[in-house]
């Protein structure tokens, strides 16, 4: 295992350029021989996409292997990645609304999708004023990745916390402005875990709600992460802060509004997003669908 964590730390020091020849062979591969999860991918986008022609289907979908094959060589970028080249490489946009928070003395809970590149964000805990910056993963079955991934959610300050801890951990913690919480918020809950779902890229889908249960019984600040790829290995995140419509949110609200939001997104790139995730398996477990639009 040391022998290819070296590899890879190696092979992540090349110059993006270089690493991007490594991407064009992989979606060569992936696309035109391979065809990884192609009728999954294929499937999710005409459901969610219903008035696309077939053609405009398969330009996604084609657009869609190039994307990933990027994100799959910036992953491993990310290895080695500096705060410099990252900073130039991911704009921030809205940064005052973490000054605001930080005067208004709240945390923060960002909430992004699974839009590209999700994972280069890290980079932002050098630039807020929040002294505390906590990526929200999902622990790996695989013991080599979950260390190396870990650590990479660890550059740049960061303090990586895993799924099933973070909420105890935003319950314990002072919530003085001086904390912020990274969530890739359109997870799928395992079967057993699905108990709401909402109408989403028109089909019913099961929600992770474990961030709604601080919205209800904290005065924190949510904000919604709008993820776009200006250029091959460019990339914007545009800051939305989330209101409640009344004093606070109710149940569920700021689920919904973050999965609005999300599809806004999506509607404007359809092919910046990880279609090949098997997203909407478990539809037929939800327990409380909530038919409201938001």
């Amino acid at each position: 295992m040391n022998f290819l964590i070296k590899i890879l730390y190696l092979v992540s020091k090349l110059p993006l350029k270089i690493l991007y020849i490594f991407s064009d062979v992989i979606f060569f591969l992936n696309y035109y021989l391979v065809g990884y999860r192609k009728e999954v991918i294929t499937q999710n986008l005409r459901k969610s996409f219903p008035d696309k022609s077939e053609e405009e289907i398969k330009e996604i979908r084609k657009k869609f292997y190039l994307n990933f094959s990027d994100y799959l060589v910036e992953t491993i970028k990310s290895f080695s990645i500096s705060e410099t080249e990252a900073r130039v490489r991911m704009q921030h946009i809205n940064q005052e609304l973490f000054h605001d928070a930080k005067k208004e003395g709240k945390n923060i809970i960002l909430l992004a999708g699974h839009v590209f590149n999700w994972e280069w964000i890290n980079a932002l805990a050098k630039i807020v004023p929040q002294a505390h910056c906590h990526p929200v993963y999902r622990k790996v079955n695989n013991d080599f990745w979950e260390n190396q991934m870990r650590k990479v959610r660890n550059k740049f300050g960061n303090e990586a916390l895993e799924a099933n801890e973070v909420i105890l951990n935003i319950f314990r913690s002072k919530n003085n402005g001086d904390s912020a919480y990274m969530f890739v918020a359109d997870q799928t809950p395992h079967f057993a875990h699905v108990t709401y779902g909402l109408e989403f890229l028109n089909q019913r889908t099961p929600a992770f709600v474990g961030y709604d249960k601080l919205a209800t019984r904290m005065d924190l600040v949510f904000i919604y992460c709008e993820m776009k790829k200006v250029k091959r290995g460019h990339y914007q995140v545009n800051y939305h802060r989330i209101y409640p419509d009344g004093e606070k949110f109710t149940e569920n609200e700021v689920v919904r509004k973050f999965h609005k939001l999300l599809e806004n997104t999506l509607h404007k790139h359809p092919d910046n997003y990880l279609w090949s995730h098997r997203k909407w398996k478990y539809q037929d477990s939800i327990k409380n669908f909530d038919s409201e639009k938001k």
